[in-house]
């Protein structure tokens, strides 16, 4: 099944979501079929700067920021699950500044449920 990802990237130590990253992902979302049959994954991510407790609570900052937003979009809390990675995981390489830079990052996957 196809499945869809938005980005929305953060500053270190932030879990502030910018007016155009907000606005990119309302209209993002205006574009997925079927967006009121899908289970929607909220994933965040840390670079590994602080400590990994302080990255476990920063994730969860993130994914936070992002529920919200999608609870504002009109989207039922009930399809949203969410999973913190914190420094975890990365997908990028946190020896590189723009691998940290790049891993500061929450990303929302939609998976329509029917085809």
């Amino acid at each position: 099944a196809p499945y869809y990802i938005y980005s929305i990237y953060f500053g270190g130590g932030s879990y502030f979501i910018k007016p155009d990253q907000a606005e990119g992902l309302t209209e993002w979302l205006k574009t997925i079929p079927y967006l009121d049959d899908s289970e929607i994954s909220i994933h965040s991510h840390t670079d590994n700067i602080g400590s990994k407790a302080y990255n476990d609570w920063l994730s969860q900052m993130r994914s936070e920021s992002a529920f919200q937003k999608l609870l504002y979009e009109g989207i039922p809390s009930e399809v949203i699950s969410i999973e913190d990675f914190g420094e975890l995981n990365p997908v990028y390489d946190n020896s590189t500044w723009e691998g940290k830079l790049r891993n500061r990052r929450v990303d929302i996957i939609i998976k329509p449920l029917t085809l």
